[in-house]
């Protein structure tokens, strides 16, 4: 026999609980929330600036080009 319940927790009673899990809990259910989230817009704009190659200093000196070159309007 199964019993069914019905529990109203908060988003934050639901975090609190998650953060209590054990790492490898945490990332299976990451992996879960992915899957039904996979056709949603936002996670099609993720994949699409998910990349290995991109690291800090890759993204220092973009930043660093961009603020020299909206340095470089204002100078005009």
């Amino acid at each position: 026999m199964k019993t069914a319940l019905q529990i109203d927790l908060t988003f934050d009673q639901i975090l609190s609980i998650i953060r209590q899990l054990p790492k490898q809990q945490k990332i299976k259910l990451t992996k879960e929330l992915e899957k039904e989230a996979i056709d949603s817009k936002l996670s099609r704009l993720l994949k699409t600036f998910r990349t290995k190659e991109l690291d800090l200093k890759t993204i220092a000196n973009e930043v660093e080009t961009v603020r020299q070159e909206i340095y470089d309007k204002q100078k005009r």
